[in-house]
């Protein structure tokens, strides 16, 4: 269905049939990450403030835009959201805000929408129009729909919508200038644009739609993107079916998905490999010329051992995290993740999750974060606080350092191995979370969780672009939320690690005391033994030494039962405390990567540290544990509770513990 207005633009309209409205207000409404924020920057100059909806807790964020020839407004930032007709706090607070239930309603609506994915985007927008309010539509991102080979047909849009629209790019200014003078004519007196009879007809009530409150609108929504874009290929609706016969198949379906992120895994791994290769030499010739150039004492060993060993170890990771959120996002451009949502959904409604609760199980993948924000969509207060509860057991890009260095050290010369490790690690959490789940709601979450519901887009040819953009995002925000923490904890590390110093003397009485005398050891194996010594000498040791008996049965030496405290304030700083705690110990005489450093790592009794089995240890405690402090706070803020964030820290702690201890003794008696 499409909407199409028979009201002349251009005719005057008696403002007496709307609702009283706020002077010169206008409502910004889109889905989330559409750029909606970004334009709102532009049009604002930045110079805006946050405030509550009056009695909620719902944040809108209020600015002043130019519009010039002399006029202003006042912009209003509404939460982002995929539809005004649920009834999520955000969506109703948004819904009365425009329809002028709560207050009074914005004299006009500014909806922005993804030029890059106008058929997820453009429901919101019609449900903005059917409020009754002048709306104005900017689709966004039109640079980048151009560069990606896409075109978007403005003129089909508008004729369909019944509105004014246009074409802006948030991050350049293209467009904006027409976008004021839009505004400017939309705001005019006594030329309100009022909806034609056909739009009017279209038209949905919130409360009367039944079972499927928003199968026609996303329906539609595909209908008019097919319209109005082209140059990529869509497949039709006889090829499509077709196909989703095997990839949504009740037995089918979940093997193809595995084999789908399987292969997408193994593509990371060879793919990845070169330009780590070049990073690991990069970082390795930068410590040893700025260690040349730095005079020898603790200064150098701050900057080399410290903090340039410290950011390498996880910056090196960086292609891997860049490629896997490429893949993913070029399956979901494709259209195929959408039918993994219909494939996992007849798992999760069984242990009690509801069917909304997948988008942020899979934006969970990203960070926890957001994620447990994104839950607001949820409407049930019960199946809100099960998928708060279980999200971040999904994998999330700060465990996947961890998963790479324990991948590497297990398979470093077979990618498909390393990648179904991979790929394991990710099942492991997801059924975790669906266990869990389940546990919940036999228990202090009783109750049958909502059933989803979802317009499957068609396969269509994915954007490089887009794809390539969004692997750059993910990785900047990987460098940019991690690089101060690791930074940070870095240099407290490598103080705990050097301070109190061992003197000669403690260290000669250490070697008599062990049987033995500088004389009989030759310059190499005593440097080490006295790097050794002074590390389990400083603070750093002498807390490895006080928290080992506790992770000991997990096969953890002192080094790794440090690196999983630090982890606890981010999850990817293990890697560099690693990394800084053997880098600072003995070294193999051939190669100096962390790599190395940890498959020549032995203990006090000449054994490898890193075996087959405390390895798999190490790695499902970090699928299972509650590493970051941060998601800890978001819960509390989201649920209204700390004890809900407890609960969350404790359970996960336990579970990862018990899983990682019972692994470890597993595959130890294997191997």
């Amino acid at each position: 269905m499409s909407i199409s207005s028979t009201a002349d633009t251009d005719e005057t309209n008696d403002a007496k049939d709307l609702p009283a409205c706020q002077a010169r207000v206008v409502a910004m409404v889109g889905n989330p990450n559409v750029g909606k924020t970004s334009l709102f920057n532009r049009l604002t100059n930045l110079l805006a403030k946050t405030s509550n909806f009056a009695g909620t807790t719902v944040d809108r964020r209020t600015g002043s835009a130019d519009l010039d020839e002399g006029q202003t407004c006042t912009l209003v930032d509404l939460p982002g959201m995929y539809s005004l007709t649920a009834s999520s706090p955000e969506e109703q607070v948004a819904r009365s805000f425009i329809t002028g239930e709560s207050e009074s309603p914005p004299e006009a609506v500014l909806v922005v929408v993804d030029a890059t994915n106008l058929q997820r985007s453009l429901a919101v927008a019609r449900e903005a129009i059917q409020c009754g309010r002048p709306t104005l539509v900017a689709v966004n991102m039109v640079e980048l729909a151009r560069k990606s080979g896409t075109t978007v047909d403005l003129e089909v849009l508008q004729n369909k919508l019944g509105c004014p629209v246009v074409g802006v790019s948030a991050r350049t200014g293209e467009g904006v200038t027409e976008l004021k003078a839009q505004l400017r004519d939309l705001l005019q007196p006594r030329k309100l644009v009022v909806l034609g009879a056909e739009a009017a007809a279209g038209s949905v009530d919130c409360d009367a739609c039944g079972t499927c409150p928003f199968a026609d609108g996303h329906r539609w929504a595909s209908t008019l993107a097919s319209e109005s874009t082209g140059s990529r290929f869509v497949a039709s609706e006889e090829w499509t079916d077709r196909v989703d016969k095997l990839t949504t198949h009740r037995f089918l379906g979940p093997i193809v998905f595995a084999a789908v992120m399987i292969a997408a895994f193994a593509s990371v791994f060879y793919l990845a490999a070169y330009p780590m290769d070049w990073l690991d030499a990069s970082f390795g010739w930068l410590i040893e010329t700025v260690g040349g150039l730095l005079p020898a004492g603790d200064f150098n060993s701050l900057v080399t051992d410290g903090i340039l060993a410290g950011i390498g170890g996880v910056v090196i990771f960086l292609p891997q995290i860049c490629i896997l959120f490429f893949m993913l996002a070029i399956l979901e451009d494709s259209g195929y993740l959408s039918r993994a949502v219909v494939v996992i959904d007849q798992w999760m409604r069984r242990v009690g999750l509801p069917g909304q609760a997948f988008v942020p199980l899979l934006a969970a993948h990203a960070c926890a974060i957001p994620a447990i924000m994104s839950t607001k969509v949820i409407s049930n207060r019960r199946d809100r606080l099960a998928a708060i509860m279980v999200i971040p057991l999904m994998t999330c890009s700060a465990r996947l350092p961890v998963y790479t260095m324990v991948a590497a050290l297990l398979f470093p010369s077979s990618p498909w191995l390393a990648a179904l490790l991979f790929a394991s690690a990710y099942a492991l959490g997801m059924l975790a979370a669906f266990v869990v789940a389940w546990m919940l709601k036999r228990s202090i979450l009783p109750g049958e969780a909502a059933p989803l519901i979802l317009d499957l887009p068609p396969y269509r040819t994915p954007s490089l672009s887009n794809a390539i953009r969004h692997a750059y995002e993910r990785g900047w925000m990987f460098l940019r939320d991690a690089g101060t923490v690791i930074l940070v904890i870095s240099i407290v590390i490598w103080v705990l690690s050097t301070y109190p110093k061992l003197s000669d003397e403690t260290f000669t009485e250490q070697i008599q005391t062990a049987g033995l005398s500088a004389e009989t050891l030759d310059e190499a194996e005593l440097e080490n033994r006295r790097s050794l010594a002074a590390q389990e000498y400083a603070v750093i040791g002498r807390m490895g030494k006080f928290v080992q008996p506790v992770f000991e049965p997990l096969g953890f030496d002192w080094k790794i039962s440090v690196g999983v405290m630090t982890s606890f304030a981010a999850r990817e700083v293990v890697v560099s405390t690693l990394s800084i705690l053997y880098g600072l110990g003995p070294e193999p005489e051939d190669e100096s990567s962390l790599h190395d450093r940890l498959l020549s790592a032995t203990d006090a009794s000449g054994n490898p540290v890193f075996t087959t089995a405390t390895c798999v240890s190490l790695l499902v405690f970090f699928v299972l544990a509650m590493q970051c402090l941060p998601t800890q706070a978001v819960t509390k803020k989201e649920t209204g509770s700390w004890g809900w964030a407890i609960f969350q820290f404790g359970y996960m702690t336990v579970l990862a513990y018990v899983a990682a201890l019972i692994a470890y003794q597993a595959v130890s008696r294997i191997t």
